[in-house]
């Protein structure tokens, strides 16, 4: 099954839910573009499945892409089933997953709005080990222990 891009978000702010945008800049060891998060450090970028997000929305929450303030929303993929040190291939970017997972705190507007959140569990962070243009619909590859020539 592919995994593609359905959604990219990106905020000014941190703690904020995100705005969706049809394409983003990511910059080598920097993460998106004008997102509050960038920065050089190992949670660069965030990442969520559709399916994580449908998960909350079985509680009966109408929720959109970007509420849980991931930067990438993905169709097809159980994201946090994979080990850190996985190359993810988007585009002609190349990032690595470098956390899964979160611990949550209070004041997200997420928790505050709806009192739990999967993105603490099912949400992965990732860096920009190759930056570029990436958008909604790119497809999204992921590579297990494997040597990439990119």
């Amino acid at each position: 099954m592919n995994s593609y891009v359905v959604s990219i978000n990106i905020s000014r702010k941190k703690g904020v839910t995100k705005e969706h945008v049809d394409f983003a800049i990511l910059k080598e060891n920097w993460g998106i573009e004008g997102d509050a998060h960038a920065g050089n450090w190992h949670r660069q970028i965030s990442m969520l499945s559709e399916e994580s997000i449908d998960k909350m929305r079985k509680y009966g929450y109408e929720l959109n892409y970007g509420d849980f303030a991931e930067n990438i929303t993905i169709k097809n993929g159980d994201i946090y089933k994979l080990p850190i040190g996985t190359k993810v291939k988007i585009g002609d970017t190349l990032l690595e997953i470098t956390q899964i997972g979160k611990e949550c705190h209070t004041s997200c507007a997420i928790s505050q709005t709806i009192g739990k959140c999967v993105m603490p569990l099912e949400g992965i962070f990732l860096k920009v080990l190759k930056g570029g243009e990436i958008k909604v619909g790119d497809e999204v590859i992921f590579f297990i222990n494997e040597k990439l020539n990119v």
